[in-house]
């Protein structure tokens, strides 16, 4: 079943706001114009206009969202935002290392048995994606199940492949990532990827709630 245009547009902009903020680094990634932006709102009227989430939960996720950006503004002599040390190190320690990581962004690190990035999880996706014809979004050496990834494949979907947007949602996104963005929420130091994990969250649970779909949540290792 095909989600309606108002479902559709609200998991659009949903997945294509919130996966550049898990993909990129804050300082030397492609997304320096959107930290610019979250930095300047205004937490009470984003969360009047945030599509999908519970109200309370936008607006505990999108007030740390931009009180953790505001205090980690470095403004350069342009006046464009740079992200100062310690949001950059925490993004470093939450995705890229080379320390372990406490709340590793894969999905196939918490579904299987070994724990493993192009886990079992991993596969099934990609077959998915082959089935129906569907590009990847990175090279081989990323796992397809990575949870930005997989935020903007759903923005993809929604433009390209709407009918299959359910599916993929209750098959691919939905089982594992709620529980990771809650060991995100606590695993995080900074209040911006805090912030980030429980908008995340809620906006998933939304979208299960609105869209009426089943679930089944596999047994987790981590």
């Amino acid at each position: 079943m095909t989600p309606s245009v108002d479902v559709l547009n609200s998991l659009s902009f949903a997945g294509a706001t919130l996966s550049p903020l898990f993909l990129q680094d804050p300082r030397t990634g492609s997304a320096g114009a959107l930290f610019e932006a979250l930095s300047l709102l205004n937490a009470d009227e984003a969360t009047a206009e945030w599509p999908l989430a519970d109200k309370t939960e936008a607006q505990e996720g999108l007030d740390l969202i931009v009180t953790g950006l505001k205090a980690s503004r470095a403004t350069e002599a342009d006046g464009a935002f740079c992200a100062e040390d310690k949001l950059v190190d925490e993004y470093r320690r939450l995705f890229i290392g080379p320390a372990q990581k406490p709340a590793p962004p894969w999905g196939s690190v918490y579904t299987d048995r070994e724990q493993v990035i192009f886990g079992e999880s991993t596969l099934r996706l990609r077959s998915w994606m082959r089935q129906h014809g569907i590009a990847r979004l990175a090279d081989d050496r990323m796992p397809d199940d990575h949870i930005g990834l997989m935020l903007s494949l759903l923005a993809t979907l929604t433009e390209e492949r709407p009918e299959l947007v359910e599916e993929y949602l209750s098959e691919h996104l939905l089982p594992w990532a709620p529980h990771y963005l809650g060991l995100l929420e606590v695993c995080a130091e900074h209040p911006f990827y805090k912030g980030l994990a429980l908008l995340t969250k809620a906006t998933l649970k939304g979208a299960q709630d609105e869209l009426s779909l089943v679930v089944i949540e596999p047994r987790f290792y981590r």
